[in-house]
């Protein structure tokens, strides 16, 4: 029986397994990250890449290594040469040497080997701890970490479903089987979303031809996506002594700053308007259907009211992911057989250590009703590896 059993190999699940095994003195040989991915950070890497991310949302004190200050070592190192840059405010790395940096710590720490390829299917308790069933079999743990996040769920707006359904061309940025770059030339694409992903998108899509930003709203401009003063007490403090779970559900939704976008990206965006073929409409998509030669004529309400129809040859949805609560179908069959204990938003509701149950314990957006609006960040992965127990 394994002393922890990660559930997901993301941001969270790979630093949660660095820090348990490299600092809360958890054995490697009794620590697995089960994850249905090849390599740590595959989906997310794939997925950031795919949006065209230049710069980071995060600054250069949060990232995958445990020392803070290991990144901005990095970025003075040979390995770093090219790719050392940060953006303002807050010093947010290159998306590049963030990715630099990951591979060197995966790397150094061997964390790749901590892990166990295969999807969890179920999960019950068992003498001594919990048994996740996965792909290849049951996988038995003292302790079970539920780190997964929302990014194998996009948000398909009821539209783009039908237009789908009557074959016209529309993908979702995160699809797993989409791939921005293999978007031809020339193509005439229009981007659906508001926020920082739907921004890169669109410009990285603008270098190659026609392309069209249709958002909900005016740009929302944040230069993170949660106001700083939630990584530490200055907020935070009033979160813990909040009991109320609607309430720390409230300030969760309050605090964060949905669809919005850095200076820096609404600047790019700007410049990307003035040398290629970029247009940005604010407008609701009211329906799309798909026409002769695959053309999909896609009609919106703009704020004052008015309708428009516009001709394109593909529909990217950059309209995020859902908001439910993660781990689907196997996760609400554990929560209903083990009465595990819920907020009224359907959440865990969890202890200050972040246990859910004896021997079970959540993390990222399973965690967001203790650890706040950085929960999914990676600042809440290493919040997160703050309330563990050690060895």
């Amino acid at each position: 029986m394994l002393d922890w059993l990660l559930i997901g190999g993301g941001v969270h699940g790979t630093h949660l397994s660095l820090a348990l095994t490299a600092r809360l003195g958890w054995p490697r040989d009794r620590v697995r990250v089960l994850d249905p991915h090849p390599a740590p950070l595959a989906l997310w890497s794939r997925q950031t890449a795919n949006a065209g991310m230049t710069f980071m949302r995060s600054s250069l004190v949060h990232h995958l290594a445990l020392d803070p200050y290991g990144l901005k070592r990095f970025a003075r190192s040979p390995e770093a040469n090219g790719v050392s840059r940060f953006a303002p405010p807050y010093s947010r790395p290159s998306y590049a040497l963030f990715q630099a940096h990951s591979a060197r710590t995966v790397t150094e720490h061997d964390l790749g080997a901590l892990r166990v390829r295969g999807r969890a299917t179920g999960l019950r308790r068992v003498a001594g701890g919990w048994r996740v069933e996965a792909g290849r079999g049951a996988i038995d743990a003292r302790r079970v970490l539920l780190a997964m996040g929302s990014t194998e769920r996009p948000c398909w707006p009821d539209w783009a479903r039908a237009l789908r359904a009557g074959g016209g061309r529309v993908d979702h940025l995160f699809d797993a089987g989409f791939d921005r770059t293999t978007v031809p030339d020339g193509e005439r694409v229009a981007v659906i979303g508001g926020g920082i992903s739907a921004a890169q998108a669109a410009i990285a899509l603008a270098r190659r031809g026609p392309t069209l930003l249709v958002s909900r709203h005016a740009a929302r401009v944040h230069p993170l996506d949660a106001d700083p003063g939630w990584l530490g007490p200055k907020y935070m403090g009033a979160f813990l002594r909040e009991p109320c779970p609607v309430r720390r559900r409230s300030a969760v939704d309050g605090a964060r700053h949905r669809g919005s976008v850095p200076p820096d990206v609404l600047r790019q965006l700007r410049r990307a308007a003035r040398l290629y073929e970029l247009a940005r409409a604010t407008a609701e998509v009211e329906g799309a259907e798909a026409g002769p030669l695959g053309i999909v004529r896609l009609t919106v309400r703009r704020l004052d009211g008015s309708v428009a129809a516009t001709l394109v040859d593909r529909v990217v949805l950059a309209t995020g992911f859902e908001a439910t609560r993660p781990g689907g179908a196997w996760l609400d069959d554990a929560v209903e057989a083990e009465g595990l204990p819920l907020a009224p938003c359907g959440f865990p509701r969890l202890r200050r250590s972040l246990a859910w149950a004896p021997g079970l314990y959540a993390a990222g957006p399973l965690a967001e009703l203790e650890l706040g609006p950085t929960a999914r960040n990676i600042a809440g992965a290493r919040a997160a590896a703050d309330r563990l127990p050690s060895a």
